[in-house]
């Protein structure tokens, strides 16, 4: 079997983060970037709203981006943080625009302008988009420079198993990451990559829940590998749940962008009855965790299926140029948006917490770095301001190629003769059907468990279930061949517990964190939720497990 060359950056994960960061880095450094599936197929792609930054300097500033974020974060955000990614906001949407990505424009009495959008939480326009494919746009022209860059190995359909840690190897050398244990799901075989550093851009975690806006490659792997390889988590209590996703049993929790309800979209009952008044004075321009517990509540007190989101209300051709592909796509399951309303209801969209790391992107083990959504900067803290995860992503991106970079000159190379993965005492799977049955059970639990309301005995109850699950594939991983469902499994598995443990350990309602045992957010400074995690005893070396 043929050993992959070694490579100076390792990157997991090909979205907007994974993107940016090789191609800052690779007229200097060998990248290899693995991706689950193709290089596009993550959540990037399929981000409407856009990116926030503070592009008109006469209407809005930095300080009130930073005040926006720090309202919408209710006490957790890092002040820090906030202000690193605010201040760099502007240089990171040029960045963009040099290299090709075409924002959507407005005439002005000036001439042409780049349109900025308003979404909620925030004071003033300045999301900055293309239609409403932002993600699109700017994945498929990063796509285009990664593809033709010479440096640039590109490895897709390969799934990340484990980081390879001098640890793990039983070897005297300082703590640090070597590399990552790869499955080529064309191949069926696996591989041990090696490289300087490695940077985990896996995005976010939200399949751990049966209804999401993710596509199905959110499976939480960067988080569960950083953890088992040593790595703290934090604040993984505060998922966020889009508020509006089209219901439809043939949509696959499709995506109504919050742009929808900041250009004048009116939430409704079934009847008509506008209702988010009643619940904050914002009305739909509130955050994120107010909608989606409104339209939760009134939900449930109604006996409803849906709600519906309204902007037919506007002209015809507004709603077309602003929304071309929620446009096309509610036409075809039936719903023309410039005459009737949207049947919505919130899905899990967001990971807000993750691995832990400093404003260089570094993590707790040398050598290991992890951006976008499967890190946790303290951007966000307990609930995420619309459009800032896009921009998060290209901020530490840039922070983590200068770190690299600086670094590069003064690390060893590669570490040599890394032991092949050790399948001599596995056979194939006999009954996979194990495997869909416990993602399957696993997802249910999770959202009728630890959803948008929760309460000490669900979550309680989701946590005994897990561990039930987890013994049971932790007993199937050990006797059968990996597989790429095995894999994500397990990786939901964990994350799954170490949302429960965040959210037990959370004695209070904050963001997007509501209990009803604890319904009141307690006074004084937040504090973030860190879980450390034990001493290395989850080996991912079959030959030493």
């Amino acid at each position: 079997m043929i050993t992959p060359p070694p490579s100076d950056v390792l990157i997991i994960g090909g979205g907007i983060a994974g993107l940016s960061l090789a191609l800052r880095v690779a007229d200097r450094a060998r990248v290899t970037i693995l991706t689950k599936e193709a290089l596009t197929e993550g959540a990037s792609l399929y981000a409407q709203g856009g990116v926030a930054a503070v592009l008109n300097g006469e209407e809005d500033s930095f300080d009130s981006h930073i005040q926006d974020t720090l309202n919408a974060g209710a006490g957790l955000c890092h002040p820090d943080t906030v202000e690193f990614v605010v201040r760099r906001g502007p240089a990171a949407i040029r960045w963009l625009i040099e290299r090709g990505v075409h924002f959507s424009r407005e005439t002005q009495p000036g001439g042409q302008e780049y349109h900025l959008t308003r979404e909620g939480g925030h004071s003033h326009r300045r999301v900055i988009h293309a239609a409403d494919a932002t993600g699109r746009a700017v994945e498929t022209t990063l796509e285009t420079l990664v593809r033709k860059h010479p440096n640039i190995t590109l490895c897709e359909s390969h799934i990340a198993i484990d980081l390879i840690t001098s640890q793990k190897l039983g070897r005297p050398e300082p703590m640090r990451c070597l590399g990552v244990y790869a499955l080529n799901k064309a191949t069926g075989h696996i591989h041990a990559y090696s490289s300087r550093f490695v940077v985990l851009a896996t995005g976010g975690a939200c399949k751990t829940y049966l209804y999401t806006t993710n596509p199905d490659t959110s499976t939480g792997d960067g988080i569960a590998m950083a953890w088992r390889a040593g790595c703290r988590v934090a604040n993984m209590e505060f998922v966020q749940f889009h508020p509006t996703c089209l219901y439809h049993p043939r949509a696959k929790s499709f995506l109504i962008s919050e742009a929808v309800r900041g250009e004048g979209g009116r939430l409704t009952l079934p009847n008509g009855t506008p209702f988010m008044q009643d619940h904050d004075a914002r009305g739909e321009l509130a955050p994120r965790d107010i909608v989606a517990r409104a339209i939760d509540y009134e939900m449930k007190r109604g006996g409803l299926d849906y709600i519906h989101l309204d902007i037919s209300h506007k002209p015809a051709d507004f709603v077309k140029a602003h929304f071309p592909t929620i446009y096309e796509r509610c036409r075809q399951y039936g719903y023309d948006i410039t005459r009737e309303p949207i049947p919505v209801v919130p899905a899990a969209h967001y990971t807000c917490g993750g691995i832990m790391t400093d404003l260089g992107a570094r993590t707790d083990l040398d050598r290991l770095y992890a951006i976008g959504e499967c890190s946790f900067t303290g951007l966000h803290g307990a609930n995420r301001l619309a459009s800032n995860s896009l921009l998060e992503c290209l901020v530490f991106a840039q922070s983590a190629a200068e770190d690299i970079l600086k670094s590069l000159p003064t690390t060893a190379a590669p570490a040599d003769g890394l032991p092949p993965w050790d399948e001599s005492r596995v056979t194939d799977p006999d009954e996979q059907v194990v495997v869909a049955h416990n993602w399957d059970e696993l997802r249910r639990g999770m959202w009728s468990y630890v959803g948008i309301v929760r309460t000490t005995k669900r979550m309680q109850r989701a946590q005994h279930r897990v561990d039930l699950l987890k013994e049971e594939v932790r007993e199937y991983y050990s006797n059968f061949k990996v597989t790429n469902d095995l894999i994500e499994l397990r990786n939901l598995l964990l994350v799954a517990e170490l949302t429960i443990r965040s959210a037990l350990a959370r004695r209070e309602s904050r963001g997007l964190h509501f209990t009803r045992d604890y319904p009141q957010t307690l006074p004084g400074p937040a504090q973030d939720t860190v879980l450390t995690p034990p001493p290395f005893e989850d080996s991912a070396l079959r030959a030493n497990a």
